[in-house]
């Protein structure tokens, strides 16, 4: 090879890959855009319900989540797990490592099921149909998405993140302006309501939203780094997902925050929203949650799946179906709200410690990196 192909070679390297990085972002945010955030509802419990102090909980998860998810990406690159829950082991070691292996897989099996309830939410209060058909289709296109493997997984739900996100700004903007007087009256408005609540303060709800995300997130961000060759462009993609879900994050809280009155008690209060604008944007918005809905159960299920079987083969398939099958019996049997407040809360606390972990870790090899002054 001549010296001038090399040079190509290595700026062709460096160039950045803006359609990765695109999907990438996307995927990141795919993970946690799921029937909680879609539906509004995991928002009202972990930050609207907090008033104007849900802003500061924003705060803290745009920054927890930017630190996350690079260092999952990173360490999944460099270490190339032989399966990505081997990144609990490198944070924790093998004992408590081990304990998070299997917890976080029942966690994301929990959470899945949180996934089908929330479909089965959002088609009835918009349709009046039975819950158990819209568990059904999540169910059913979620295996069909998850037997295509991790590759086509990526390459679906990292394009259509980005478009809900847009589409979610667009709701809580217009639901800002369609009420902007109610902004005004939170602090008198929200001691009357008695909303659930995720915890006691807005700083706990906020580490506790971060800790239990950080349980589906850090086993599926390692094994995307492991299949990525390029650091720079996983690095721009889970900062730009960051950024675009944080974004989305503050003002459809705010959006809900100005019509708090109208959605207390509503299992789905983005549905409420945007029937605010016009029917028809409840309709279109209802497709917008389910799709939301389907980006996150198709990752936790892989998760679950990848756990116990190879891509690719009979058993990965069976295990698939069997698991979809059982989520949505398990999914239908308690309202949607509850689900949400008894699941995420929990588990919340306990991905707290693996944060702990995490930092330590860090702080470790820095100190290690970090040469001795004589």
């Amino acid at each position: 090879m001549l010296l001038g192909d090399v040079n190509i070679l290595v700026l062709e390297n460096k160039k950045i890959r803006w359609e990765r990085v695109i999907t990438y972002a996307g995927t990141f945010i795919a993970c946690l855009i799921g029937s909680g955030f879609s539906t509004g509802q995991e928002v009202l419990q972990y930050f609207s319900a907090y008033g104007y102090q849900g802003v500061l909980g924003e705060i803290v998860v745009f920054l927890l989540f930017l630190y996350v998810g690079v260092d999952f990406v990173t360490v999944g690159q460099k270490h190339q797990f032989p399966k990505g829950s081997d990144i609990y082991k490198y944070y924790c070691g093998n004992i408590v490592g081990s304990f998070y292996d299997y917890f976080s897989i029942a966690f994301i099996y929990m959470s899945y099921i949180v996934m089908i309830g929330g479909a089965g939410a959002t088609l009835h209060q918009q349709y009046g149909i039975p819950t158990y058909v819209g568990g059904i289709i999540i169910g059913i296109l979620g295996a069909c998405t998850v037997i295509f493997g991790l590759e086509k997984l990526v390459n679906v739900i990292g394009k259509m993140a980005p478009v809900i996100v847009v589409l979610i700004i667009t709701l809580g903007v217009s639901a800002i302006l369609k009420n902007p007087q109610g902004l005004t009256k939170v602090n008198e408005v929200l001691p009357k309501l008695h909303l659930l609540k995720a915890s006691s303060n807005w700083f706990y709800a906020a580490a506790s939203y971060v800790g239990f995300c950080m349980l589906y997130l850090a086993a599926f961000m390692a094994s995307m780094g492991k299949s990525s060759k390029r650091e720079k462009d996983l690095v721009l993609g889970i900062i730009f997902g960051t950024i675009g879900f944080s974004m989305a994050l503050l003002i459809i809280s705010l959006g809900i925050l100005a019509n708090i009155e109208q959605l207390a008690g509503t299992m789905v209060p983005s549905l409420t929203l945007a029937a605010n604008i016009h029917p028809l944007v409840a309709i279109v918005f209802s497709f917008i949650v389910i799709a939301g809905i389907y980006t996150t159960s198709v990752s936790l299920l892989w998760q679950v799946v990848a756990r116990f079987s190879e891509e690719k083969t009979c058993k990965f398939r069976t295990l698939t179906v069997a698991l979809a099958t059982i989520g949505v019996f398990a999914g239908l049997k308690i309202p949607f709200d509850r689900l949400v407040n008894i699941i995420y809360v929990i588990n919340g606390y306990v991905g707290i410690i693996l944060l702990g972990f995490i930092i330590v870790k860090t702080i470790r090899i820095k100190l290690a990196k970090k040469p001795l002054k004589l």
